[in-house]
């Protein structure tokens, strides 16, 4: 097939580029021009992968450049704002995949894959309301689309291991079982994401998925570390209202001095996932619900916690780094 995959370089992309080139798929990478005074290099790319950068800011570009006037059996989007702050949740989450979704369509593209994230279903923040807002506009676009919302990343429950290898105490809110996940690997992911292409069950779909085994809380991700560390653990709590009252007195700061009104965002953010499951959210309840969310994949939390601590691997954590 002939794809046209958004988002390579981050992990979630790089790892499904790697699948469809494996898979033998002719895939051409649209990637964002870089900002003016960059200083952060792209990563590097296979060479059998063809890039075009295109500024997803502007359809035209995107035609010209991205498409260029060529046909595309299917997109696979894993594009996503850095930080999920306002103005560039609404500009890459909503806007520049409107952009690219009119820009599909012109190019005669059949199937639009997705990455959203489990999150919204539940929505209080702005990168959640521009990702709906997209997924809204794919679902009503008349182009067959696979919608993936998928719980927690490998990546963003790693944080804390250096500061556990270091001694320090391992940190979390309440009791530490206020929230539970099942995460899901960088290539357990990208196979489920390409798979949507041929599997005709996950067409026209909003697809909640999870990784093997069962659902993990903040409390049980700590003692995993000091198990494979062979120490005894140790747990420091912190209280919920301490997120609340930073995210607070930065939204007050914020009315003053704009900068810090995104701060008061992030700080948001982090309360969002410090009290809220990654889980699927039943509708006949209106509770997260551990059995009733989808697994795929092999890839366990435990395993990559023992590759990180070994040094086999090294998780980019980028704007997912918590602690």
């Amino acid at each position: 097939m002939r794809i046209a995959l958004a988002g390579a370089t981050g992990t979630i992309g790089g790892a499904t580029l790697r699948v469809l080139l494996d898979r033998g798929d002719d895939v051409t990478c649209l990637l964002r021009r870089p900002s003016p005074g960059a200083v952060k290099p792209s990563p590097a790319l296979p060479p059998d992968a063809r890039v075009r950068r295109v500024d997803m800011r502007d359809i035209m570009s995107l035609e010209r450049d991205g498409f260029a006037g060529e046909r595309f059996d299917a997109v696979i989007s894993c594009m996503a704002s850095r930080t999920g702050a306002p103005k560039d949740a609404w500009a890459i989450d909503h806007q520049a995949h409107i952009h690219l979704l009119t820009a599909a369509k012109s190019a005669g593209v059949a199937h639009f894959v997705q990455l959203s994230a489990i999150c919204v279903q539940k929505p209080l923040l702005a990168f959640q309301h521009a990702k709906l807002a997209f997924e809204s506009a794919l679902i009503a676009s008349g182009v067959r689309y696979s919608i993936v919302r998928p719980t927690a990343f490998f990546k963003s429950l790693s944080g804390q291991i250096a500061r556990v290898k270091q001694g320090k105490p391992y940190l979390m809110f309440g009791n530490g079982e206020l929230t539970a996940c099942k995460p899901i690997s960088d290539r357990d992911l990208a196979n489920y994401l390409v798979d949507c292409l041929t599997d005709e069950t996950r067409w026209n779909k909003i697809l909640p998925i999870g990784g093997p085994g069962d659902a993990i809380t903040p409390r049980r991700q700590g003692e995993m570390l000091f198990q494979l560390l062979n120490r005894p653990p140790l747990m420091r709590s912190a209280p919920v209202g301490l997120l609340d009252a930073v995210a607070g007195g930065l939204g007050l700061a914020g009315a003053v001095f704009p900068p810090l009104a995104v701060k008061a965002e992030l700080a948001r953010i982090g309360r969002y996932y410090a009290t809220e499951s990654m889980l699927w959210l039943n509708p006949a309840t209106n509770r997260y619900d551990a059995e009733g969310t989808p697994s795929t994949g092999s890839d366990t939390l435990l395993d990559h916690y023992r590759a990180v601590i070994a040094g086999e691997v090294k998780p980019d954590l980028g704007d997912h780094a918590v602690f």
